[in-house]
């Protein structure tokens, strides 16, 4: 075991420092040590990995497809205005696409409404959604820690909480009156401030934990397609 994790270890070592594609990254993945290099990649991006398992293991050559694929979703997902792109793993340690959005982009303090000009960059990430439908979607919002006026710490959290799951159903709604079907859109949730990305004592810091994240993960059917080889 002790040998396993050194391997491990050494393995996402080389692929994070050599900057491997996903095409690379599908392959070591999908070669057996999935899981958990899956789980020790996403440790290292600040990441939760999304989806469900699926319950079997994922072959080196569908990782290596799905790798590949993900690389032309995260080419594309660039091209969204505001959006902060990033590889990810999903539950299956196979790779996946996220979409960060600062919530002052898409929303005014304190509200879950959508701006007028939050509506352009989910205009072209519904877009990209639809150009990938063979992608599952999770969308989560995110706070910060800032407390409420008259409000006790655990009142404050619970408002965040509720605040967060507001934004993150907004989205949800404005990608579907775009045209994103409700059945690739797998997840909506909100996380308060229970998941920061940065150090709330400072202005910076609770500026990027104000966030909503969109992922863009393998579908079952992305799976069976890599398996049968006819995933492009």
């Amino acid at each position: 075991m002790k040998k396993m994790k050194v391997v491990v270890l050494t393995l996402c070592a080389g692929l994070i420092m050599a900057g491997c594609n996903n095409l690379a990254k599908g392959t070591a993945i999908g070669a057996g040590s999935g899981a958990v290099l899956g789980a020790i990649v996403g440790k290292i991006a600040g990441n939760t990995a999304v989806g469900a398992a699926i319950g079997t293991a994922v072959g080196a050559g569908t990782g290596a497809l799905i790798g590949k694929h993900m690389d032309k979703v995260k080419a594309e997902a660039e091209a969204v205005k505001n959006a902060q792109v990033e590889t990810v793993t999903d539950a299956n340690g196979l790779q996946a696409v996220k979409l960060t959005f600062d919530s002052g982009i898409l929303f005014a303090t304190g509200s879950s409404n959508l701006t007028a000009n939050s509506k352009s960059a989910l205009n072209q990430c519904a877009t990209l959604l639809k150009n990938n439908t063979d992608c599952d979607i999770a969308i989560y919002g995110h706070t910060d820690n800032q407390g409420f006026k008259n409000s006790t710490a655990e009142q404050s959290a619970q408002k965040n909480l509720v605040l967060s799951q507001q934004r993150a159903k907004s989205v949800k709604t404005y990608l579907q009156q775009q045209g994103v079907s409700a059945s690739q859109i797998r997840t909506v949730d909100g996380q308060g401030q229970t998941n920061p990305v940065a150090d709330n004592s400072t202005a910076a810091g609770r500026q990027q934990n104000r966030r909503v994240e969109i992922y863009m993960y393998a579908s079952q059917a992305m799976i069976e397609a890599a398996e049968a080889g006819t995933l492009n």
